[in-house]
């Protein structure tokens, strides 16, 4: 039934052999020199297009640089070498270009004044905070480039996959991140590069094994290939789950004090609330009022078990008044 199921996913008449995915893969087998000339090249124009969508925002810009950068191709060698148990210098390259982009992303962090607020540039927050869903569509996407790879009829959609994993962009974010001091963030980026990473990784050995790339008894791979995964997959997978508890719980609780603050204001004709959101473990309650508020003391009173102790409450007016309502609990 599986091999029913695999030829009818991969079939054999539009199936690529072992040598031309050494070809494609492996930038150190044929014409290496005019390989590795064409990837740093494209890698660093891709860096330095996508730095500069990051730093101005543009997500259009960022697209560009996700199309042409040749990322995945080494990292899909290395998944290949994996299955066939091979020495590949594609580990190495990876290594080597994250570091290059990287340091595009520092030197473009100095167009940006000290004082600048990362996080609001969507292209930066975006990435700074992934999640368990972002390693589950590093998987997928995986998965689509690994089948793509292994069939002559559908390598159309390999622009479609770059764009879907983004590889240089969390890198580029972790540049400009380290630029200004923000480890967190960079953190936070290096992550989303790793879930991605482990996503092509596991996605292209597990297709490459099942398609039949492998050499010998190749649905085993070794065991130092078996431990650096699980390495790395406990690396990306502890963070992505405390993060995806975080945002899920600060989910919860703005809307707990949403429903707080509309009960707050609700003997306050023409007062309403606009949003609530949680910066810096501060809860913000974003208001409309024609006049004066209720007592501050009373929303604290109603934010009592909703949401945790010892978390600061601020009201902010659509009229620019701020007002420290006071802390939960005390």
């Amino acid at each position: 039934m599986l091999s029913a199921l695999l030829e009818r996913i991969v079939p054999a008449s539009q199936r690529r052999t072992v040598d031309e995915m050494v070809q494609d893969l492996d930038l150190s087998a044929g014409d290496s020199r005019a390989k590795r000339s064409a990837f740093w090249t494209m890698l660093t124009l891709s860096a330095v297009i996508a730095a500069g969508g990051v730093i101005t925002d543009s997500t259009a810009t960022v697209i560009g640089a996700m199309i042409i950068a040749p990322l995945a191709t080494p990292i899909m060698g290395i998944a290949l070498g994996s299955v066939q148990r091979r020495r590949t210098r594609s580990v190495r390259v990876v290594l080597l270009g994250c570091l290059l982009v990287i340091g595009v992303g520092l030197l473009f962090s100095l167009a940006l004044p000290d004082n600048y607020n990362l996080l609001s540039n969507g292209q930066v927050s975006g990435r700074t905070s992934p999640g368990l869903m972002d390693l589950v569509s590093a998987i997928a996407t995986g998965l689509a480039g690994a089948l793509a790879l292994s069939r002559r009829d559908v390598a159309a959609v390999l622009p479609g996959v770059a764009i879907a994993i983004s590889l240089v962009p969390p890198l580029v974010v972790v540049g400009v991140c380290l630029g200004h001091f923000a480890f967190w963030p960079a953190a936070g980026a290096l992550v989303l590069f790793l879930s991605n990473l482990f996503g092509l990784v596991a996605a292209g050995m597990a297709v490459f094994a099942a398609v039949g790339y492998g050499a010998g008894d190749a649905g085993r791979t070794p065991r130092r290939t078996r431990f650096a995964m699980a390495l790395l997959f406990t690396v990306v997978f502890i963070p992505l789950v405390g993060n995806t508890t975080i945002t899920l719980l600060i989910d919860l609780w703005t809307a707990r004090a949403r429903e707080a603050a509309h009960a707050w204001l609700a003997d306050d004709p023409g007062s309403s609330v606009t949003h609530v959101d949680m910066v810096s473990r501060t809860i913000q309650v974003h208001v409309r009022t024609p006049g004066d508020l209720p007592p501050k003391e009373d929303l604290i009173e109603r934010l009592d078990g909703q949401v945790p102790r010892g978390i600061p409450v601020v009201v902010q007016t659509t009229n620019g008044q701020r007002i420290d309502a006071g802390v939960v609990g005390q």
